[in-house]
């Protein structure tokens, strides 16, 4: 069994830079890289793909690269998909559909034509591999592999998917609103912020939906890894479980924890529905009483606190109907923030009139995707307090 494997750390365009980060942060500095296409890669063995998977907050997929290839023709993609190294990956009786194919820019571009080669040529060797006879369809009763194939200028990159569903699944949604932001794009945004740096400031959430950013933010104060409460492909494939030293890393894990800080979390919401789900997903998570909850419109939040973050996805014009009552909310959001001006705002929206309504100018903007909406995070620094 090879020990080492090439790995893609697969992100929502935009947040490539911020997986590198996460991932010389957890003892890959020497093989990270981001290339020309912004794929994330880095190295290692299955342990490492176990760490990942159990604690990138900002990822979607942790994926094996099988192998690189140039391919024009479809013979030449047959011959080389079946002499990538099968047997290493896919043990007799695995399931292994070829679950997705993209091409971009070459020759070969039908994608349901690229799966069925590609299926075709796996099933070939892993035939002669196991001495199974060719006229006889390979029994698929065991493990899920899950393959995909993509293809970008005649070049063909071959994937193992050892997530199964996206990273931003933590576990802990029982409920959502109407329209949710991903836990793994909240936790990106909170990773842009300075709060991080400085978890015991206050955090404010005034339109929280079901939560996402409040609990996203917890679990990174507090030193929760997201993949904790979920499960994961690749603790399916027995050639892998055996090699990956799980059990310890989710243990080391629970022992790294910082269960006893003392936060400032707040969340804020107009409906009190949704503040019903927040506290739900939030004992989900097991964060009972580490947020607070309260029903209150937006324009009623004052403090007297200084040096606060307050991160915020307002409604947007389908969420409320309204093109009028969107760019109402964002007046009352400058007006109810202007007087905070030791906080800093950081807002995302599709809405690219933002700060005219807000009648202030971002001290920054990181464009970002929410689904596939284009978003801006506006950013807006607070005054520095004087020490």
């Amino acid at each position: 069994m090879r020990r080492n494997f090439k790995i893609q750390a697969t992100a929502s365009a935009g947040l490539e830079s911020l997986v590198a980060r996460e991932l010389r942060n957890l003892g890959y500095a020497e093989s990270v890289k981001i290339d020309d296409r912004s794929r994330v890669f880095f190295e290692g063995e299955p342990a490492d793909i176990a760490k990942a998977n159990l604690w990138l907050r900002t990822a979607d997929r942790v994926k094996i690269v099988v192998g690189e290839f140039t391919s024009k023709t479809f013979d030449e993609l047959f011959n080389s998909v079946f002499n990538l190294d099968w047997p290493e990956f896919l043990p007799l009786g695995s399931s292994f559909p070829v679950a997705k194919a993209k091409s971009v820019k070459s020759q070969l571009h039908n994608e349901p034509t690229i799966q069925a080669i590609t299926k075709k040529a796996i099933v070939k060797r892993l035939q002669q591999h196991y001495h199974r006879p060719e006229s006889l369809p390979l029994m698929e009763n065991g493990p899920e592999y899950s393959i995909e194939v993509l293809i970008n200028k005649d070049e063909v990159t071959v994937l193992l998917d050892t997530t199964g569903e996206s990273l931003f699944k933590r576990g802990y949604r029982t409920e959502h609103g109407g329209a949710p932001i991903k836990e793994n794009l909240a936790a990106a945004i909170i990773l842009l912020t300075t709060w991080p740096a400085n978890p015991l400031r206050p955090f404010v959430d005034p339109t929280c939906g079901s939560g996402t950013f409040c609990i996203e933010a917890a679990m990174i104060a507090k030193n929760i890894a997201p993949g904790l409460n979920r499960t994961f492909s690749f603790e399916k494939w027995p050639w892998f479980m055996e090699n990956a030293n799980f059990e310890a890393l989710k243990k080391e894990a629970k022992l790294n924890e910082k269960s006893d800080l003392k936060l400032d979390i707040q969340g804020y919401d107009i409906d009190g529905r949704m503040v019903e789900i927040a506290r739900r997903n939030t004992v989900a998570a097991g964060l009972k009483n580490v947020i607070q909850y309260k029903q209150m419109r937006l324009q009623d939040f004052k403090s007297d606190l200084l040096d606060g973050v307050i991160i915020s996805n307002p409604p947007y014009g389908e969420r409320l109907g309204d093109e009028e009552l969107v760019h109402k909310l964002y007046r009352d959001m400058g007006e109810t923030f202007r007087p905070l001006d030791t906080w800093s705002k950081y807002i995302i929206t599709a809405d690219e009139a933002f700060e005219t309504y807000f009648e202030n100018r971002a001290t920054k903007k990181r464009k970002l995707y929410n689904g596939a909406l284009k978003s801006n995070v506006y950013q807006f620094f607070g005054k520095r307090l004087k020490k």
